[in-house]
């Protein structure tokens, strides 16, 4: 593969004031991700588009919550919930419900948080971000390696390594949120171990929407010849009074309005542990094995303040299962690396749904769902790149995954309201996900073209979670179609570009519409292109930045029911609500030429986009600048000052319609938060 030589770049830092020798290598040299074939990878030659934030970026940002971090990645929109919620796009519009909770997968350390269908819509809050050594986002299908969920996207949360630093971080802002994290460290011979914990204490911005929030990761390394066994244990425990949405048209511009909360009484708790043990063994002559078990625990009790019903759900599951991965890579002069494995997983889940209130329309009163689900998922994979000449490479994989629901409904089968019960039934899905990619030296970087099919098994409230306009035989499963370009590369001593363009087509879209009710066979188109640039410029600057514009529609029509929601009919080849064209974030930093100092201004920026299936409400957009600085005081003190929303914005994390009214969550205004850190 032809590149950009380091050392031939490290020579011109020689000759331009202010630019060190590791800034030009940083560009010049691959950045190495894992998440895609679950192991270190340079991502020149990766097929696909990814976004890496390492663990100085992710200090720097200081995140109060995930959407500061993969909001910056192309083509990525998080809309922050109350609290720790949210709601999630990548290369899609904001999807809820159990679409939302099944088109992305999220990991930790390439291990699911949750099992393949009984996945959450707020996935990150569960994951350790707060003290992550990277985080890594795919976007587009990555079912070849992955499987069931990973039809738009995976969002993988890496432990900071066993060994890194020890330190200790305090911080407090103008609205009384006050956190902390910590990671300790050691060693004993080939035996590392490290410690990590965070917690939160806020007290939110709206009424009665305070958050505490503990984290506790545990990691262990052991080494013994040519194996390797790395361990880690995470506990998470999540109690927050949910502020729900504001409505009325631009209720978000009201300043009392925003700090207000309509739903006082509404809540979320919920506790996970997650425990898993990869063992590594060199097998010599280019072959490698990697064995994961894991095992993982959840329950989570909310109230559902976003439907007039209200109701109390309470879900969980536990799950045991083991993913495996045998690598065989050519020799120097070879021509073909090979990736297979097979992933096993059996879980039992629950979910209990009741409304405490007296009847509101069709929601009745009363137990509306309690039932049991025992999973077992078998998947299968295969991965070949053959080299076929200095500069060209093609890759082809496929996965199989083999799904298995055993659901027992615990209250009375058929009609309760609105809500259709089925009775006790087992369920089988088998899905295929494909890819096939070529990867060409072009220039300074490297091209490539592919193509990949993503698949959804259906989750479980898909399937036993029904209403009454919909039949008990269930939903199919999801896929979609995607073809992709992209180049990326150095462009000069000093910058790195990274470009992409895509087309998607999705069938069986699993989505509620504006009646309430669940449609299960959905199509929707999806067309865009992204880039990403890095800078590293003489005198200590920088430049980073991502730009995405995408065109997302629906090729289906579908009437609405009821007379208050008429005009919510979806028509083919209308915007899908909640996917704004264009996307964009910027950022600017500087650092003196010792270190000491390190300043950094944010543009965030999210296009209008409509709020309603029929295109006839419109969020216009909003722009919000952060500032960001940090002072090196001493060789082990750090303090750094952020300053969020600079000009005190009024606008909306997230806009929908619904029920006939414009619903917002406001975004927080302006919040100043001073923070230490101690290093070990």
């Amino acid at each position: 593969m032809t590149r950009v030589q380091p050392a031939a770049l490290i020579a011109v830092a020689a000759f331009v004031p202010g630019v060190s020798a590791a800034q030009i290598e940083d560009l010049a040299n691959d950045v190495i991700v894992v998440s895609d074939e679950r192991r270190p990878t340079p991502v020149a030659e990766s097929p696909l588009s990814i976004a890496a934030f390492d663990a100085a970026a992710l200090d720097r940002i200081g995140a109060d919550h995930p959407s500061e971090i993969l909001n910056r990645a192309p083509g990525v929109l998080i809309h922050r919930g109350s609290g720790q919620e949210h709601l999630t796009s990548i290369r899609s519009p904001i999807l809820t419900g159990g679409a939302g909770a099944g088109s992305f997968l999220f990991l930790e350390n390439g291990v699911p948080l949750r099992a393949a269908g009984f996945a959450n819509v707020n996935g990150l809050f569960e994951a350790h971000t707060e003290v992550a050594g990277s985080i890594e986002v795919v976007r587009g299908p990555a079912g070849a390696l992955y499987g069931a969920n990973a039809i738009h996207g995976v969002v993988n949360v890496l432990s900071r390594a066993v060994d890194a630093p020890s330190f200790v971080e305090t911080s407090v802002d103008t609205i009384g949120r006050i956190k902390g994290r910590a990671f300790v460290s050691g060693d004993v011979g080939d035996q590392a171990f490290s410690l990590a914990a965070s917690v939160l204490d806020d007290p939110g911005f709206r009424a009665e929407s305070g958050v505490d929030q503990q984290k506790l990761s545990l990691q262990h390394r052991a080494r013994a010849g040519r194996v390797t066994v790395s361990t880690l244990i995470v506990a998470t425990n999540l109690n927050q009074e949910t502020a729900g949405f504001i409505r009325g048209e631009d209720a978000f511009r009201d300043a009392a309005l925003r700090r207000s909360n309509p739903d006082p009484e509404a809540f979320r708790d919920g506790k996970a542990v997650r425990a898993s043990s990869r063992i590594d063994v060199d097998l010599g002559d280019g072959a490698s094995l990697s064995v994961t078990p894991y095992g993982r625990w959840n329950d989570l009790e909310f109230s559902q303040f976003f439907l007039p019903s209200e109701a109390l759900e309470d879900t969980g599951h536990w799950s045991l299962g083991a993913q495996s991965a045998f690598y065989k890579d050519g020799a120097a002069s070879g021509r073909l690396d090979l990736v297979a494995g097979v992933d096993w997983e059996v879980t039992e889940g629950f979910l209990k749904q009741v409304q405490t209130r007296p009847d509101v329309g069709s929601f009745p009163q009363g137990v509306q769902y309690d039932y049991d689900v025992d999973a077992v998922q078998l998947a299968g994979f295969a991965q070949a790149r053959l080299r076929l000449t200095p500069r060209l490479s093609a890759r082809a994989a496929v996965r199989v995954d083999h799904t298995r629901y055993d659901y027992r409904n615990q209250t009375d089968d058929g009609v309760f309201g609105r809500f259709l019960r089925p009775p006790s039934r087992a369920d089988r899905f088998t899905t295929a996900s494909p890819k096939a990619s070529l990867h060409y030296a072009l220039g300074p970087g490297t091209a490539y073209a592919s193509y990949a099919r993503g698949a959804r098994p259906p989750q479980t409230t898909d399937l036993y979670r029904l209403q009454i306009n919909q039949t008990e035989d269930g939903a199919d499963p999801e896929f979609i179609d995607a073809v992709e370009v992209g180049w990326r590369g150095a462009v000069g001593p000093y910058v790195r570009l990274d470009l992409a363009a895509y087309f998607m087509d999705k069938r069986n879209f699993f989505f509620r519409d504006a009646d309430g009710f669940n449609v299960d066979d959905g199509k929707t188109r999806h067309i865009g292109g992204e880039v990403g640039l890095a800078a590293r410029l003489p005198g200590g600057f920088r430049f980073d930045g991502s730009a995405a514009y995408a065109r997302q529609t629906y090729r289906f029509a579908r009437p609405v029911g009821s007379t208050a929601n008429a005009s919510e009919a979806i028509a083919f080849g209308d915007d899908v609500d909640s996917a704004p064209r264009w996307l964009s974030n910027a950022r600017a930093g500087w650092s003196s030429p010792a270190e000491r100092f390190d300043v950094e201004a944010e543009w965030a920026r999210v296009g209008r986009y409509f709020t309603d299936a029929s295109n006839a409400r419109v969020y216009p957009g909003h722009d919000v600048i952060n500032l960001r600085g940090e002072w090196a005081a001493t060789r082990s003190l750090t303090v750094a000052l952020t300053l969020r929303n600079v000009f005190n914005t009024f606008y909306a994390e997230r806009a929908d319609f619904a029920f006939g009214s414009d619903r917002f969550f406001p975004g927080e205004g302006r919040v100043a938060t001073l923070r230490l850190r101690i290093d070990g």
